[in-house]
């Protein structure tokens, strides 16, 4: 099966994304590492839901970005896994993925939905819109 080309700017985005969060909350990295590439990304009205469940607009999850650089010491990896287009239409998409994260030894995985617009300002030539992440088991 084909993919669009939306589908694989927002699963590179994705992966991106997400190696940008590793060099920003490394300490060895952290200086080097531009939050502007973020902020780019986080589109206007963007929304997120954490597995906390609570909704959070752009600005606390810009915000809490910020706050938490360079928080670990060499000791948080993010893997991506199965990203899977769901929906798609004209310039959007909704995109599902699972996250993988160990923090100072600690295993966590989140299954998550994310809704992309096309940007031709953005890295990837999309934007977040909205995020829903919720905690997945993980086998130890």
């Amino acid at each position: 099966m084909s993919q669009s080309p939306l589908f694989l700017r927002a699963r590179d985005e994705v992966v991106s994304l997400h190696e940008f969060f590793v060099a920003w909350y490394d300490k060895k990295t952290a200086a080097t590492t531009d939050i502007d590439r973020f902020e780019r990304v986080m589109g206007p009205g963007m929304k997120m839901i954490p597995p906390s469940g609570h909704m959070l607009e752009r600005d606390a999850v810009v915000s809490y970005v910020r706050g938490s650089r360079a928080a670990f010491d060499g000791d948080y990896a993010i893997e991506i896994a199965d990203v899977e287009p769901v929906w798609e239409a004209g310039n959007a998409i909704v995109v599902t993925y699972i996250e993988k994260q160990e923090r100072r030894g600690v295993k966590t995985a989140r299954r998550a939905s994310a809704l992309f617009v096309e940007s031709s300002s953005a890295p990837n030539g999309v934007e977040w819109r909205h995020l829903h992440e919720t905690w997945m088991q993980t086998a130890e």
